[in-house]
């Protein structure tokens, strides 16, 4: 599809989306598990069960360094247009039943098959991460202003039990970004598995209190039927218990392994988004506006394809409202060497995160450690 527009000049532009058909690509996680049951069920090897595994830390991350990074942007003048295109929204939406589909079929996997005990955990580690893109659909669907969209996202997270996410991220993590006070922004130096001791917790509180705040605002009370989060749960609770109903009470701890590593995925995101970045405060003690340089950004094509632009977070965060399709790359800001999963990887084993990422933030900085998130930390630690 050709987009037009007009520039200054008055002259028309043109333009083809090239990726507009490559965007497709994100069905590809979601259909791995699938293709891993199945290949057990035909051939009786557990060696299957990693598939999902290895192609979420492995395979994508090498697929990153092989096809590089794409930093084109769309032209200013057609991004109205692009925006106004419904294919780019409908090629979201579609993808909410897809971690739905993947829970189910984990659990339905789980409590009809006997598995050896590290094809079990290599599964979760694995669909849970894949299922995890539950919450990035929930993202780019819970930034729209309508309440159709805002609810398929809604379902969209659900999928891992993260009910309280839209409510904590649009009106917590956005606000506070790049602070001390954000839960969701990893401080410099910072482990990852430190920062989800944080992070988990903060950001379900801080979501709580928001919509606590906005129930009372509207004279309701709390805990009513109009409390989002109470929704999502509910959602959530009904699904668990039909499941084991059918499958028996064996699968409860894999339905609370799948939640844990969905909301874990998260956490990872979080922590390579943001890392030791900050905003400076102001005199009068408010923080500076978001900019694209609060946010790490990474170009890299496939994985970027695969999640809907999350990883152009810079763009994201200084222009909220902006849809995948048109979010931009732009100079001076801090970049990531790999796509997320290969991050995730990296920050996995904290004394090779630190030592590849602590020098770039550093850097980032300008050598200065007062320009570093640092939380409670003396800025000379």
């Amino acid at each position: 599809m050709i987009f037009t527009g007009t520039n200054a000049a008055g002259d028309t532009i043109t333009y083809r989306d090239g990726k507009r058909y490559l965007w497709m690509l994100s069905f590809i996680p979601p259909l791995i598990p699938l293709l891993s049951y199945w290949l057990f069920l035909r051939t009786h090897n557990p060696l299957v069960t990693l598939i999902p595994f290895v192609f979420i830390f492995i395979l994508i991350p090498l697929l990153d360094v092989l096809f590089g990074e794409d930093t084109h942007n769309p032209p200013a003048e057609v991004v109205a247009a692009m925006e106004d295109d419904p294919y780019y929204l409908r090629l979201a939406r579609i993808t909410v039943v897809f971690p739905w589909i993947n829970y189910v079929a984990l659990i339905a996997f789980f409590g009809t098959q006997e598995l050896p005990w590290w094809s079990y955990v290599a599964l979760l580690l694995g669909v849970g991460t894949i299922n995890g893109g539950a919450l990035l659909i929930g993202h780019e669907l819970g930034h729209k202003a309508d309440r159709l969209n805002i609810f398929f996202g809604m379902l969209a997270n659900c999928a891992v039990g993260y009910a309280h996410f839209r409510v904590e991220h649009n009106r917590g993590h956005h606000t506070w970004v790049a602070t001390p006070e954000d839960p969701a922004s990893a401080r410099f130096g910072e482990s990852i598995y430190v920062f989800a001791t944080r992070e988990l917790p903060g950001a379900f509180r801080r979501g709580w209190r928001n919509e606590a705040e906005r129930l009372t605002r509207r004279g309701e009370p709390v805990w009513s039927v109009n409390n989002e989060i109470l929704q999502g749960f509910a959602l959530t609770l009904v699904v668990a218990a039909i499941l084991i109903a059918l499958f028996g009470w064996k699968v409860a701890p894999f339905i609370v392994a799948h939640h844990f590593l969905g909301w874990y995925a998260l956490t990872q995101a979080n922590y390579v988004e943001h890392y030791g970045l900050l905003r400076e405060k102001l005199p009068n003690g408010r923080y500076q506006a978001v900019e694209p340089r609060h946010s790490w950004n990474t170009n890299h094509i496939v994985s970027n394809l695969m999640t809907f632009h999350l990883q152009r977070h810079s763009d994201h965060h200084a222009n909220p409202m902006r849809p995948y399709q048109s979010l931009r790359d732009f100079e001076d800001i801090p970049r990531l060497p790999n796509g997320y999963t290969g991050m995730f990887g990296l920050a996995a084993i904290p004394p090779l995160w630190f030592r590849v990422m602590d020098p770039k933030t550093l850097a980032w900085a300008g050598g200065d450690k007062s320009k570093l998130n640092l939380g409670d930390l003396p800025v000379n630690a």
